[in-house]
């Protein structure tokens, strides 16, 4: 039987028909739909014949190929100073690299063609240009710029239809793309209704173009196919499965009719997830299957690490964990391929799709824990922070050790050999078929058919086998291996292991790591410890409670009238008691932390045991990510300090959208005076003189202390920043570039985190650290909220009495200081000199002040973080 061939007429009734009003939200981005511009009639027959031959290749999914020829293409129009040749070959490879995820290059060619278009005046070309670089930024997730862009060209094609002198079927193209696309970002904001709205109208205008003289039947259908997936996307995130699964079937028919390889395994993809969801997990694991291989075949890395990752959630829903590691440390590696092909584009434009990379690492690290490999959870922890700060920063840069992603056990990597070799059989035959499949049925010979079907059969063959490879006897006893060993051959965990406990054990200070991962059913805790393999503990606390607990806790610190004891009890109870005993069997006296989402707005200093704060029995200092800091480096010998302070004066400045308004700090000047006299090699700068400029001075010098406000705000690291004394501002984004190499420490004695309406996950307070880090600063003090009426004087005093002495680490310091406001005990700052600081502080502080100092709110705040020697 004859393959039937669909015309665009046919498809259009066809959508009519299953056409309603309703929306979806889909995660994952769906590839462009592309009209491939073609070559200029010119005096360039080799360049005209190398753009159409790149359009062949680009649509039959050869895109390699294709920017082979368009680059070739654009060499000879750049020579010769063709402009209109140059700009349609810029716009194609924009496609081509778009095609492949590499969405720097993608925007860099649409930026240029662009230029081209404007400068020649060719307001259709602009229009398609403008529609392109909108998709850009809609698959980086900068919905309300993309949407921008898409008005943008539907302006421009509206107002040049009303010309006389205008090639209508072109517009009408352009515009049904550029609405299309329009749609996909309204169904990416959750705005369903605009989405409908807009994508009945792409449907009218390609109905209206069906019926006109067809002179690329290929771009209209491509798009056609593109609406209706994207109604299956509708269908399946409102739970009516049924039809959802008709609109991806009748896509799927026009894709495989037209050899749109990368179409077909977005539609796949979508069929996949309907099946997934309605757990029929046979069907669900053969589509995925099959939108693999193609998406693999084609270079598609975008869909690749999209499908990994489902196909790992499917296998973690039907009961097969270990499985459902490997494809997800797979989904990883692919989009951490993705993530560095990016890092040149605007840090705004990276935040999205790293989000989603952040989610698939949240997935592994739980279903590690699960199967209790702590320390592969620990490495997948770790750079799920440093992944937490390059969505925040957008220019972190991990480790050597973690730069490649995570590493494969033994045992996993003979299974990923074993369906890999399945797979690229599916991808060679698929490759060929889409080829037999570019040819239109009536051009084929009986030869040629007879393949088609051949290979469509050895496709589901190919993709039999895959299901039994998964559930054969060389995988089951591969998957005994994994579970019996904690190390396999190969894999670098021992290794890593061993340089983790040296660590430790270089660091003299009895610590241990601790690694709270908070999940939405439960919080687990991980310890790594110098003598003893990494240990987990389970405590069942839903993410909601352990964040509503987060908030009281947090409110009851900021209120020195309140007790905060049973608050803080809580709080121990799920992230200490668990421990309590490892703690304890080795010895610890130091906990280096890495709290995860909201736990960063609280300090681990202010947990409660029932008799102690937990600041009385261990030394605490933060960390970023244990990737990102270096423990062992050791302070200068003498301090010598950098003083900056605003005490006098009122600023009210703009950053991004919020208003604040600023007083001098009325002890900030005493604070810097008495620090004058505690280490008398203190450079003293106060407001005027406390500029911007005083930045350049600051790495003379082994502390840096500022006392003035500075704020960090959940959202973007533009919106965090540090204040002046003569009312000018940097940006947490600012801090990024200073240069502070020889600084052991910088405090930050005044700042606030969680100024917003409702607290984030924290990442303001981690960016903080990290940007002081990535400055040269070994370690930095800041404050989680800002401490009125002389506190963080009395604070700070303590701070400096205790690390003038100059065998006391930074973190002893900070502990000491804070003992002594909780006892009124400050001996163990120096006989006379904590003599002087209490006395001092008693004689400056309100009674009532006095009195109070024992409360959290005076001392908890100052958390340090980085290098605490």
């Amino acid at each position: 039987m004859q393959p039937r061939t669909i015309t665009i007429t046919a498809l259009i009734t066809l959508l009519a028909a299953t056409t309603t009003g309703i929306t979806p939200n889909v995660s994952q981005p769906f590839s462009a739909q592309i009209a491939l511009a073609q070559a200029p009639l010119t005096h360039n027959p080799e360049a005209y014949r190398l753009i159409e031959q790149g359009n062949q290749q680009y649509k039959i999914s050869e895109f390699q190929a294709a920017i082979q020829s368009w680059q070739q293409a654009l060499a000879i129009y750049q020579k010769s100073g063709e402009q209109i040749g140059e700009g349609i070959a810029l716009i194609n490879l924009g496609h081509a690299y778009f095609s492949v995820g590499e969405y720097q290059k993608a925007l860099e060619f649409y930026q240029q063609s662009l230029a081209i278009q404007q400068q020649l005046r060719d307001c259709p070309g602009e229009a398609n240009s403008l529609n392109h670089l909108g998709e850009v930024y809609r698959v980086l997730g900068q919905y309300q710029k993309a949407i921008e862009f898409y008005q943008k060209s539907l302006a421009l094609i509206r107002e040049i239809g009303q010309s006389a002198n205008t090639d209508h079927y072109a517009l009408l193209q352009q515009e049904a793309t550029s609405l299309s696309n329009l749609g996909n970002a309204y169904r990416n904001l959750g705005q369903y209704q605009k989405a409908i709205e807009v994508g009945e109208q792409s449907l009218a205008l390609l109905k209206k173009m069906s019926e006109l003289p067809s002179r690329d039947s290929f771009a209209i259908l491509k798009e056609t196919v593109n609406s209706l997936t994207n109604l299956g996307h509708v269908y399946f995130y409102l739970g009516n499965y049924q039809k959802a699964v008709e609109c991806y079937k009748q896509s799927l028919a026009v894709v495989r009719e037209i050899g749109d390889r990368q179409g077909e395994a977005n539609t796949l993809g979508g069929l996949g997830n309907i099946y997934y969801s309605s757990e029929q997990y046979q069907n669900g694991m053969k589509i995925y299957q099959q939108s693999l291989a193609i998406a693999r075949g084609i270079g598609d890395r975008t869909s690749e690490g999209i499908v990994l990752n489902n196909i790992g959630a499917l296998l973690a829903t039907n009961n097969q964990p270990e499985l459902a590691i490997i494809f997800y440390k797979q989904s990883v590696n692919v989009r951490e391929a993705i993530r560095r092909d990016i890092q040149g584009l605007p840090k705004e434009q990276q935040q999205s799709y790293i989000e989603t990379i952040a989610n698939t690492y949240r997935s592994l690290a739980d279903l590690l824990l699960k199967q209790d490999r702590v320390l592969e959870a620990q490495r997948v922890l770790d750079l799920l922070k440093v992944q937490e700060l390059e969505d925040y920063l957008h220019d972190v840069r991990a480790s050597e050790n973690l730069s490649n992603g995570i590493a494969d056990r033994a045992p996993e990597q003979q299974i990923k050999k074993g369906y890999e070799a399945i797979l690229n059989q599916a991808i060679e035959q698929g490759k060929e078929l889409s080829q037999l499949e570019s040819l239109p049925v009536s051009n084929r010979t009986e030869v040629q058919q007879q393949r088609v079907i051949e290979l469509r059969k050895n496709q589901e063959q190919i993709t039999q086998q895959f299901q039994e490879f998964l559930k054969s006897s060389e995988v089951a006893a591969l998957l005994i291996q994994l579970r019996q060993t904690t190390v396999g051959e190969g894999f670098d965990l021992d290794k890593y292991a061993t340089s983790l406990q040296d660590n430790l054990k270089r660091l003299q200070q009895d610590a241990v790591i601790l690694y709270p991962f908070v999940l939405e059913d439960r919080l687990e805790l991980v310890l790594v410890t110098s003598y003893t393999p990494p240990i987990r503990r389970t405590v069942a606390v839903k993410r909601k409670d352990l964040n509503r607990a987060i908030l009281e806790f947090r409110d009851v610190l900021k209120t020195p009238s309140r007790d905060a004891k049973d608050s803080a009890q809580k709080l121990y109870n799920w992230l200490i008691k668990p421990i309590a005993n490892d703690l304890a069997q080795a010895k610890a006296k130091t906990i280096i932390y890495a709290p995860d989402g909201q736990l960063r707005y609280i300090p681990l200093a202010a947990l409660y045991d029932g008799n102690q704060w937990l600041v009385q029995r261990f030394g605490i200092n933060n960390i970023t990510a244990l990737s990102l800091t270096e423990f062992n480096t050791k302070p200068q010998s003498k301090l010598h300090i950098f003083a900056g302070a605003f005490t006098q004066g009122n600023y009210s400045i703009q950053v991004g959208s919020r208003q604040f308004n600023f007083q001098g700090l009325k002890y900030a000047g005493i604070e810097i005076e008495n620090l004058a006299k505690i280490v008398p090699s203190t450079t003293r700068l106060l407001d005027q003189q406390f500029s911007r400029d005083t930045v350049l001075q600051m790495n003379d010098y082994s502390v840096v202390h500022l006392a003035t406000h500075a704020a960090f705000v959940e959202g973007q690291p533009e919106q965090s920043f540090i204040l002046f004394g003569d009312g000018k501002y940097v940006t947490l984004r600012d801090v990024g570039s200073w240069r502070l190499p020889n600084v052991d420490l910088v405090v930050l004695s005044a700042c606030e985190t969680g100024l917003g309406d409702k607290l984030g996950d924290g990442k303001e307070v981690l960016g903080f650290g990290y940007q002081m880090q990535r400055a040269g600063a070994r370690a930095a003090i800041a404050s989680l909220w800002q401490v009125d009426d002389g506190g963080t004087q009395a604070m700070m005093d303590a701070f400096y009495a205790a690390l003038e002495n100059g065998s006391t680490t930074k973190a002893k310091a900070l502990r000491q200081a804070q003992i002594a406001l909780i006892t009124g005990d400050y001996k163990a700052l120096g006989q006379q000199r904590g003599l002087e600081v209490q006395q001092g502080t008693r004689s400056r502080l309100s009674p009532t002040v006095n009195s109070r100092l024992s409360h959290p709110y005076y001392w908890a705040p100052f958390i340090l973080i980085g290098n605490g020697l």
